[in-house]
């Protein structure tokens, strides 16, 4: 088997918290009233977004703490933050920061 490096790209990426953090997170209607596998927390406290693959009726689920990419082509996923922190550090000031380059400034 052949063994790849990913390519280095920047990505954007923001930190989940909980709904109303982020625009492109929505309310997630799940009818399992338990708590989440994945992280042990209620499913009301997740959220849900919409990937390249998702159809209409589906969503990506969202944990509180999350890390939310987005992708090459605009699209977004979510990443636990061990393997966020794992995979990415820092490529510089925060797009818009008062630090940021002119041309990153939105």
């Amino acid at each position: 088997m052949s063994k790849f490096r990913k390519k280095p790209v920047v990505i954007e990426a923001v930190q989940w918290l909980k709904l109303g953090d982020h625009s492109m997170v929505r309310s997630l209607e799940h009818p399992d009233p338990l708590d989440c596998e994945l992280c042990g927390k209620p499913y009301a406290e997740h959220g849900a977004i919409r990937t390249l693959e998702d159809t209409d009726k589906s969503a990506h689920i969202v944990c509180p703490a999350d890390w939310i990419i987005t992708g090459v082509k605009g699209e977004h996923y979510a990443c636990k933050p061990d393997i966020f922190e794992q995979t990415y550090e820092p490529a510089g000031p925060a797009s818009g920061s008062p630090d940021a380059p002119p041309s990153e400034k939105r």
